[in-house]
């Protein structure tokens, strides 16, 4: 029997670790029955058309960065002939802010994650480390990704995401109003969602900044679903 194929793209910025929060689910893919390929700090493996069409699923962790665009029509190739294509945190969702036709097969972008009241800031990364909930959908019930899983609650980065409702939202976060910041009502978000692009299937789950978060068993639930409902 053939093993199917999982490519992980990893690099960008340091902060959301992008080589241990990758390795932490290359076991499970291999698990599952895949053979893994690796690429670090590079897109460029994105342009190798022969390659990728015997991609199955594509693991991308690479957050901000930029994409040229031959490796960018590579992976949208892909995805459109049946490549899954999946992420959390900034890995996937604000990958690439040079490209408008990235965000449009993703369906979402990281706009901000506002944080704690200016008086209580350090000046570090916990700066914006703020209580939230992740609340399923009724879709989210009964998806393969988060069915059984429920509400659940973390102190971390709170991703407001811009997006489209072509997006199948599975779990939503909504960002309180606060006496600080300029928004006067409640923003709801997606904070797991997928999306069908051709032939090919999207996973986004918008926790993950940090290995602990990753280790949440809910975040990490619905991680490890999320690749392999995503895989061709």
């Amino acid at each position: 029997m053939t093993e199917r194929q999982a490519l992980v793209v990893r690099g960008g910025w340091d902060g959301h670790h992008p080589v241990e929060a990758t390795d932490a689910f290359i076991p499970h893919l291999r698990a599952n029955g895949f053979e893994v390929r690796v690429e670090e700090d590079s897109t460029k493996v994105y342009a190798d058309t022969a390659y990728m069409a015997g991609v199955d699923l594509i693991v991308q962790c690479m957050t901000m960065t930029s994409i040229e665009k031959d490796e960018l029509s590579g992976l949208m190739s892909a995805v459109e002939a049946g490549t899954g294509f999946a992420g959390w945190h900034g890995g996937i969702a604000d990958s690439y802010r040079n490209s408008s036709d990235y965000l449009h097969l993703v369906g979402g972008q990281f706009a901000c994650h506002p944080g704690k009241h200016p008086d209580e800031r350090k000046g570090d990364e916990t700066d914006n480390f703020v209580p939230y909930r992740v609340e399923m959908t009724a879709a989210g019930a009964e998806h393969p990704v988060t069915a059984g899983i429920g509400d659940f609650d973390l102190v971390t980065e709170q991703y407001w995401v811009l997006t489209d409702d072509y997006v199948d939202v599975l779990a939503t976060t909504t960002q309180a109003v606060r006496e600080w910041d300029p928004w006067n009502r409640p923003v709801t978000s997606p904070a797991v969602w997928t999306r069908q692009w051709g032939q090919g299937r999207v996973f986004v789950a918008t926790p993950g900044h940090d290995m602990n978060v990753l280790r949440n068993p809910a975040v990490k639930t619905i991680v490890e679903r999320g690749l392999l409902w995503a895989a061709r």
